[in-house]
């Protein structure tokens, strides 16, 4: 059966602007993987598009044909919504342009491009956008369902930094999404992830960011319910200029890492503070490292703001077995601390973490029915992430990842982040968007009636 779909793609898609990868190619083994190598799924037809009328075009195979179309960015989605069994998948990896425009403040990229390579080409001009933690990132997953990371508190989610997109839609249309031009597909878009159509081209927003003043703090795990109590009560009150991410997890065995607490399960804190004054980031970080022990590391130091971005890619490499969860927090109570506490002494592997992203600050100055973005009243987002290497233990890591999160989802706010689910129901779906889902229901029949772009956390036409 692939054979013949791909037989069929070479006969139909003649001058194709790209690649045509089938089962029977060299390359195909490469071009099926994904980040998370607990997805192992087997397309008929990998189409790498070199622009947007191939886009167009493959859409319109998969459509001919009746297949499962999967669009894939950068393919980092743990879900593995990137790739599809017996069907076609839209790679959109030879999309890679950046241009940075330093006087108008904006940067148009590719649907292609990793977090990475935007970080570079804006830094070179001393600006930045808001994206993830892990630079390897595609922009379009992260751009498209909410966008969390270390300047969300100063600058906003990644979606309330897009200024335009370029789409193809599901007839094959190709349309520019603004404020001005499809107002409503460019709502939809920030936020309602792969929906509405394939993102070519966005246009994003730049801030002055140049050194960040960043690293992590780490405490031994068993003083972890007294940080995280002191966090919780800190990080609110502090200026937009600082973010601070929570964690739990196990210090890396390798350098930078002194050797004494390499392999040590830790509580701690990665901090951003947008500018290159030591001496002011110092002043804010003290209200938390005061009242806290003495930490085992303090390591903020200044450093170019795209060091910090792929501060983490070493530790997380494509082709670890990846099991996430994430929910919204307004409040952690002093049970869910204590919670939190029993879980965090349980890390099982030197990879599986927990992270609390702070999403309060500039993200609270979009109203909640601004973006499809459901949950701008919460004040965290709490992703519990079990990775591990070795296949063995998959099963091992996704039973931590699931039964912390199931313990905590009481004291969340309910509903689900896109970006972070993987096969949880259509249930979990409607609850993250809340009074933004029949909206987005209304788009979706409006702009993709058939549900051609259903191989993501799907939103079905009204």
């Amino acid at each position: 059966m692939s054979s013949t779909i791909a037989q069929a793609a070479r006969r139909e898609l003649t001058d194709f602007t790209g690649e045509l990868i089938s089962p029977e190619d060299s390359g195909y083994e490469q071009a099926r993987a994904v980040y998370n190598a607990m997805i192992d799924r087997r397309p008929a037809l990998v189409a790498r598009c070199a622009d947007a009328d191939a886009v167009a075009r493959v859409i319109g195979f998969a459509r001919a044909h009746d297949l499962p179309l999967a669009i894939r960015g950068g393919g980092h989605h743990g879900a593995g919504l990137g790739t599809v069994d017996g069907g076609v998948v839209a790679d959109l990896s030879p999309l890679k342009e950046v241009r940075v425009d330093p006087e108008a403040r904006t940067v148009r990229v590719g649907g292609g491009c990793v977090w990475g390579e935007v970080d570079r080409a804006t830094n070179t001009y001393g600006l930045a956008t808001p994206s993830g933690i892990v630079s390897t990132t595609g922009v379009g997953g992260i751009a498209t369902g909410g966008g969390l990371g270390h300047l969300t508190r100063k600058c906003g989610l990644t979606i309330d930094n897009i200024l335009e997109a370029d789409v193809v839609l599901a007839d094959g249309s190709q349309v520019r999404a603004s404020a001005d031009e499809n107002a409503d597909l460019f709502w939809a878009l920030r936020g309602g992830g792969g929906n509405f159509g394939v993102v070519t081209s966005f246009l994003f927003r730049l801030h002055k960011i140049d050194t960040v003043v960043a690293g992590p703090t780490f405490w031994p795990v068993d003083v972890s319910a007294e940080v995280l109590t002191a966090y919780r009560d800190f990080l609110p009150n502090a200026p937009r200029e600082l973010n601070a991410f929570f964690l739990y997890g196990t210090v890396p065995p390798a350098p930078p890492f002194p050797e004494e607490i390499q392999l040590r399960k830790t509580a701690g804190v990665v901090w951003c503070y947008t500018g290159d004054d030591s001496a002011a980031a110092a002043r804010e970080m003290a209200p938390l490292l005061d009242a806290l022990p003495e930490p085992m590391l303090h390591a903020a130091g200044p450093m170019p703001h795209p060091d910090l971005q792929s501060m983490f890619d070493g530790l997380y490499p494509p082709g670890h077995q990846w099991y996430w969860r994430a929910d919204f927090v307004d409040e952690i109570s002093d049970e869910a601390v204590q919670l939190h506490a029993k879980f965090g002494a349980e890390v099982p592997t030197v990879h599986s973490t927990m992270h609390l992203y702070p999403i309060d600050g500039a993200a609270h100055d979009v109203g909640p029915d601004e973006t499809p973005w459901g949950y701008r009243g919460a004040t965290w987002s709490t992703v519990y992430a079990g990775v591990d290497p070795d296949p063995a233990n998959a099963e091992l890591i996704k039973r931590w990842a699931v039964d912390y999160s199931d313990a905590l989802h009481p004291y969340s706010a309910g509903g689900a982040y896109v970006n972070m689910m993987m096969d949880e129901g259509q249930e979990r779906v409607r609850a993250s968007y809340r009074g933004n889902y029949e909206r987005l229901a209304r788009i979706k029949a409006d702009l993709d009636p058939d549900n051609v772009f259903r191989l993501n956390q799907n939103i079905r036409p009204s």
